[in-house]
């Protein structure tokens, strides 16, 4: 059971570590940072609760439309963040991330783990096991890519911006099309 509840934190932070990497190769400090892990974890956690309340009704409605939704959100945010960095390219990079845009990021990769919540509720895996794994799973995640990410900016500063705005359209393309 709780190998299980881990499998599943994993896979769904898998998302978060690919988005972590891409913010951190932005370049963010230590404030900017916990809020970034903090808001990821929370979400990731909270959506399979709110899929488990919300109930099978919806799952229907929403069912393998979430990665769409979630991975469109991600293409747009990865997009738009790719054209403000060209048009800012000669300018000091910014050390934070705009709340906005955090949130938008946290929910697009989120959505499908309302699934994960309507799945929990038919399967034999301790639902507050399985949130706080994901709680947990999630943040450390968050953590291991924003460290990745910002080593990585170093190497690449003159054009993190538009590097981590391409990775977050790779990561809602993955989405999209099944990968974490």
């Amino acid at each position: 059971m709780v190998i299980e509840a881990l499998v599943i934190a994993f896979a769904v932070g898998l998302g978060n570590f690919a988005a972590s990497i891409a913010i951190g190769v932005a370049g963010i400090d230590a404030r900017a940072k916990l809020r970034v892990a903090l808001v990821f974890g929370a979400f990731e956690t909270l959506m399979p609760i709110v899929g488990l309340l919300v109930g099978r009704k919806v799952a229907g409605a929403i069912g393998s439309d979430a990665s769409w939704l979630g991975g469109s959100l991600l293409i747009a945010t990865g997009l738009y963040a790719f054209f403000e960095a060209r048009r800012d390219h000669g300018a000091q990079p910014d050390a934070s991330i705009p709340t906005r845009r955090l949130l938008l990021v946290a929910a697009a990769l989120s959505i499908d783990n309302l699934v994960i919540g309507f799945a929990l509720g038919s399967s034999h895996v301790s639902i507050p096991l399985a949130v706080i794994a994901i709680g947990v799973v999630s943040i450390a995640m968050c953590v291991a890519g924003l460290e990745l990410g910002e080593r990585l900016g170093s190497r690449v500063e003159r054009f993190a911006g538009e590097i981590g705005a391409v990775v977050l359209v790779l990561v809602g393309v993955a989405v999209m099309f099944g990968a974490p």
